[in-house]
């Protein structure tokens, strides 16, 4: 059995649902944009779901202290199992220092996306695995190191001329029907030829990822995490639902 998936959602979401994923994230926490401290933390889980904070709007000053004080209350009174910092700007130094101390300040879990992971004793949050990369060319650069993987059932098309290629993501909502499927890599592709072209499209089916977090957790991959909206509709993903 792969790792399950941890499936991010936002209150909206969550609201009008009587029961919700076995493995639960809550996610669209930040930094207040108009004074100190957190905005839209939650106020309700089931217990040992996962309590997203992301940098949409930049720390900009926040107190970790306070940052800290104001995680430690939710997290303990919802009985949260892990935490994730979800920063992805790169190069701001109050949001390494926060990571630092975040790790430092909780004895559960506290993984730290692979941009601020480094030099850190925590998980680091591995950003998504595209679909025409190999999973260890990823994951070698953090052997030894506990992993949670960021899943995304985004594809890619990559258009080849004779001037090179270019690249475009691509949505799950636009994921083609059929195509061949390539094992190594978890995904399926098609290729379309032109009088001066040629355009792959690859793209992952339920049955992709629950490959690739099979593969994952052989690697060493211990969690991952997933948008609720991308796999609520893929039940043969361990922690998606119908």
């Amino acid at each position: 059995m792969p790792i399950a998936l941890n499936l991010a959602m936002t209150g909206a979401e969550m609201t009008g649902k009587t029961t919700l994923p076995d493995h639960t994230a809550w996610m669209a926490c930040h930094f207040s944009p108009s004074g100190q401290g957190l905005s839209n933390l939650p106020k309700w889980l089931p217990p040992g779901s996962v309590l997203i904070l992301d940098d949409s709007t930049p720390i900009d000053g926040h107190d970790p202290a306070l940052i800290a004080e104001q995680l430690k209350t939710c997290i303990d009174s919802l009985q949260c199992g892990g935490l994730l910092l979800d920063f992805q700007r790169p190069g701001e130094e109050q949001a390494r220092r926060l990571a630092q101390y975040l790790c430092k300040a909780f004895p559960l879990p506290v993984a730290v996306s692979d941009i601020y992971a480094d030099g850190l004793d925590c998980p680091v949050f591995v950003s998504p695995i595209s679909p025409d990369e190999a999973m260890t060319t990823r994951l070698t650069r953090w052997h030894g190191r506990e992993i949670w993987l960021d899943t995304t059932m985004e594809g890619l098309e990559i258009v080849l001329t004779e001037k090179g290629a270019r690249t475009a993501p691509m949505p799950p909502s636009e994921r083609p029907e059929g195509g061949l499927a390539e094992k190594r890599l978890h995904c399926h592709y098609r290729v379309s030829l032109g009088a001066d072209q040629a355009v792959f499209t690859l793209w992952r089916t339920a049955d992709d990822i629950s490959a690739q977090l099979a593969e994952a957790e052989r690697l060493g991959v211990t969690a991952a995490v997933g948008l609720y909206q991308e796999f609520r509709p893929l039940p043969g993903v361990e922690g998606g639902v119908d």
